[in-house]
């Protein structure tokens, strides 16, 4: 819930929602093309076959049911997992039109269900605003799947039609019984095809993951999932009165918020601006960007208006009551981000959006980067007005990072100057590769010398390069930039990285498209790489967003009988290679040798169990779910002990002691 202290600016809606279900009717429903190109090329409508794909499927039929909610009608979203393998999805808005349309002769559900881009969203009203649009439409499901069916209840009546691959094996005819219980709406069951999917197992956390995010973006819209599956039975329900505000509240969980949530709405003729906002005591920033429950996982017009009001807010407002001085004294654009979690959310008619590249990650409209400006601007403006206590905390705030941007440009300009990354002034630890093509060059990060030194004589130097650190480096969770560059180990990390850091970052010049994190398989080691993974995470991610960080598996154990020697990178591997020397009669004892750490392995064995691209096993490091992996890094690795404390002793239990 919102505080009583946060600032709602409200503006009348100019266009409000379609009210009359009669509105809705097979008028609204307009075709582009048919659904022939789907089964062939499914890879085009849904990104991929795989897991992303399968779930890309149910959300466009659970989008589909969002859209009516933001269309002024559903109140409950239900999705069920069911034990055959299908997915159920059922909403109680107004229902598919049923009615004929004379074009085509059909029923608009049928059109609707078999016709690629048919439906209300486009160039009609029945939508103001969709977020099923910018996917692939419930046709594109219906051809992917290997059967479908569907229940529409509308004016008292209820309508069914089933389909194969797309094909309809029935007509739509009314039915006496129903699956429905709402006094309008629709029902759809769907089977994945394995024909075309690499797996139909449909997984509950994602799901969940996908439904949370909406509800935040829907206030007042209940989700209800359940999970039928036999030995998989739980459900999760969401509802969320606040919105974003609701949201923002709960990426700030743990970090220490210092002022209540400032929420911003306001509607300018058909487009309607909604931001949530606040500053903790952290470091770093978490801002997220909607456009009609659409994620611009790269932003555009709408976060940059957002980002220029709050700089522009706060510096008038620090020099109207004399924190700031004209000129130097400004604060920038960067200063503002240390500590900050943000949600931009905008609404408008779908059929004006307009976004950048294939992944329509990024909006483009040009006027929403001026409107947002001006609205967050102004918001910004009455609450600090208002509210100037809170007011002077975010002050505060932004001049120390202000002053801490200062401290770490003169440290990074000493370290960093001109010519520092070219030849002789990269890092004296550093053993470099050979190659200085980047995509096939790759740089170990190695714990301590003593393995450094049988890396460093086992790799292959053409395109391997070794970075020995020594000890726990600094958590760079507590840490701002100034005292991450004077910190010796990373000092030596981003120099040999060869991109920079902080505002001065350039992507392009990294010099290893392969980082490899390789400490000990013990509780030391593995700090260490939580450590080295926590500087990554916060101060460069992209390097983990385009796949160039790994981290190396070395082997548990080395096994060996007479002249055979196996390495075993699991106990359960160990078992098994157990298994089968014991199984041979010439064999005799078999000798087991537990590597504690990377050092007892002189460099031929770490060269062939850890470091040869043909024999190694490297884990790709991926951020799958943001949100969840900041909240996890500030609760291990902030300042706040409590939540950390609980989560040791709930987990206590699922601790593998290596004693």
């Amino acid at each position: 819930m919102a505080s009583s202290k946060q600032s709602e600016i409200k503006a009348k809606q100019s266009s409000a929602p379609i009210k009359s279900g009669s509105d809705y009717s097979a008028k609204h429903i307009q075709v582009l093309e048919g659904l022939e190109p789907v089964r062939k090329r499914p890879g085009m409508y849904i990104g991929s076959t795989d897991i992303i794909g399968l779930h890309e499927s149910l959300r466009e039929i659970i989008d589909n049911a969002v859209d009516e909610s933001l269309a002024g009608f559903a109140k409950n979203v239900r999705i069920t997992l069911n034990n055959d393998g299908s997915a159920t999805v059922v909403d109680d808005g107004r229902g598919i039109p049923v009615d004929i349309m004379p074009a085509y002769k059909k029923s608009a559900l049928e059109i609707v269900m078999t016709k690629l881009h048919a439906g209300g969203k486009f160039g009609g009203s029945a939508y103001k605003i969709s977020g099923g649009l910018h996917g692939v439409g419930a046709s594109v499901v219906n051809a992917l799947s290997s059967n479908m069916w569907i229940e529409v209840k509308r004016n008292g009546k209820v309508f069914r039609q089933e389909y194969e691959r797309g094909v309809p094996t029935t007509t739509v005819k009314e039915v006496k019984s129903s699956n429905l219980k709402s006094e309008s709406g629709t029902f759809v069951t769907f089977f994945p095809d394995k024909k075309i999917f690499s797996t139909v197992e449909f997984d509950f956390d994602i799901i969940k993951k996908a439904i949370r995010e909406r509800a935040y973006l829907v206030p007042k819209l209940y989700f209800h999932l359940y999970d039928k599956r036999e030995g998989k039975e739980k459900e999760a329900n969401y509802y969320f009165e606040g919105g974003i505000t609701s949201l923002v509240t709960k990426l700030n969980e743990n970090k220490g918020p210092i002022h209540d949530v400032i929420f911003i709405i306001k509607q300018e003729g058909d487009v309607e601006v909604e931001v949530a906002l606040q500053y903790n005591n952290g470091y770093t920033e978490n801002v997220e960007s909607y456009v009609n429950v659409i994620n611009t996982v790269n932003g555009g017009t709408h976060l940059t208006g957002f980002r220029m009001a709050l700089t522009r807010a706060i510096n008038d407002y620090g020099k109207k009551v004399g924190s700031f001085k004209e000129g130097d004294d400004s604060v920038t654009g960067d200063d503002t981000k240390e500590g900050l979690t943000a949600v931009v959310y905008i609404k408008m008619p779908q059929d004006r959006i307009q976004f950048e590249g294939q992944t329509k990650g990024k909006l483009g409209n040009a006027e929403i980067q001026p409107l947002t400006q001006q609205i967050v601007k102004e918001g910004l403006s009455t609450y600090f007005e208002e509210n100037p206590s809170e007011a002077r905390k975010i002050l505060e705030k932004v001049y120390l990072a202000s002053k801490a941007r200062l401290a770490a440009k003169a440290a990074r300009e000493a370290i960093l100057r001109k010519g520092a990354l070219e030849g002789s002034s990269l890092p004296g630890k550093l053993a470099d590769c050979q190659e200085k093509d980047p995509s096939v060059s790759e740089l170990y990060i190695v714990e301590g010398d003593s393995a450094g030194g049988s890396a460093k004589q086992g790799r292959d130097r053409k395109f391997q390069a070794i970075l020995p650190i020594g000890g726990k480096i600094l958590n760079t969770e507590r840490a701002r930039l100034d005292k991450i560059i004077e910190h010796e180990e990373l000092k030596n990390l981003i120099i040999a990285l060869g991109a920079g850091i902080g505002e001065t970052t350039k992507f392009e010049k990294l010099r290893y498209h392969r980082i490899i994190i390789m400490t000990d398989a013990d509780v030391d080691g593995e700090h260490i790489e939580t450590l080295i993974l926590t500087f990554f995470f916060r101060h460069l991610p992209e390097i983990i967003k385009q796949g160039y960080l790994y981290i190396a598996q070395p082997p548990l154990y080395k096994l060996q009988t007479g002249k055979d020697i196996q390495y075993a990178y699991s106990d359960d591997e160990k078992e098994s290679v157990m298994k089968s020397m014991a199984g041979t009669k010439t064999k005799g004892l078999i000798n087991i040798q537990r590597y504690k750490g990377l050092g007892e392995m002189n460099p031929e064995q770490l060269w062939e169990t850890t470091m040869n691209p043909a024999n190694r096993i490297l884990k790709q490091v991926s951020i799958e779910d943001a949100e969840n992996t900041d909240a996890v890094f500030t609760m291990l690795m902030g300042d706040e002990v409590p939540p950390r404390k609980h989560f040791i002793q709930s987990n206590a239990k699922h601790a593998q002691l290596d004693v």
